[in-house]
């Protein structure tokens, strides 16, 4: 919405009353504003085909000569999987305050994969 509705001490108040409809679809964005608010969301939501997750690696032999960094990586790795699985637990525990429920969408903002 564009407009909000009037206050009964507002001049627009009478015309809304006359046509309250109207005064609704007068309030709607255009078409124009509308596709370029779905064009931002659309590119800001949608994933890369080649994305990269944290803990994860695309090339294995990028750090082969390197006994220390491969472990070290692995061992971050083993870290990352052990939080995700954590985060999808708490997700599933009804007991929890706002984890779960009718319309309340399960934590996913620090999960490593989503």
């Amino acid at each position: 919405m564009r407009a909000l509705i009037p206050d009964e001490n507002d001049p627009e108040y009478a015309s809304f009353l006359e046509d309250p409809q109207n005064y609704f679809l007068l309030a709607l964005p255009s078409m124009l504003q509308s596709t370029k608010y779905m064009a931002v969301v659309d590119t800001l939501s949608t994933h890369s085909p080649d994305e990269e997750y944290i803990g994860e690696r695309q090339q294995r032999d990028t750090w082969s000569g390197d006994a220390e960094m491969v472990e070290a990586f692995y061992g971050f790795a083993s870290e990352i999987q052990r939080i995700e699985k954590e985060i999808e637990k708490r997700n599933r525990d009804m007991s929890l305050k706002n984890r779960c429920g009718a319309g309340v969408l399960p934590y996913e903002l620090l999960a490593p994969k989503e």
